[in-house]
């Protein structure tokens, strides 16, 4: 698979943006239940928008232990 910043693809299947972003499937289900990026379905398939991976990749994703704590 070639590097997301150079791709032209638009949509990408949850196998395909775990391997851009080297995390687990697991994780990108984790997510996607979360609503963490925008999709498209087509027919029972779920597409990750190119933009949402972007967006993603370009985040600061730390979570404050405290707030962890605050929210248990």
């Amino acid at each position: 698979m070639s590097n997301i910043s150079n791709d032209t693809r638009l949509l990408y299947s949850r196998k395909e943006a775990a391997y851009q972003l080297s995390v687990s499937v697991r994780t990108i289900d984790a997510l996607l239940a979360t609503r963490e990026f925008d999709t498209r379905r087509i027919g029972r398939k779920v597409l990750i928008t190119r933009a949402s991976l972007v967006r993603f990749a370009s985040g600061n994703h730390y979570e404050s232990p405290q707030l962890a704590v605050a929210t248990a």
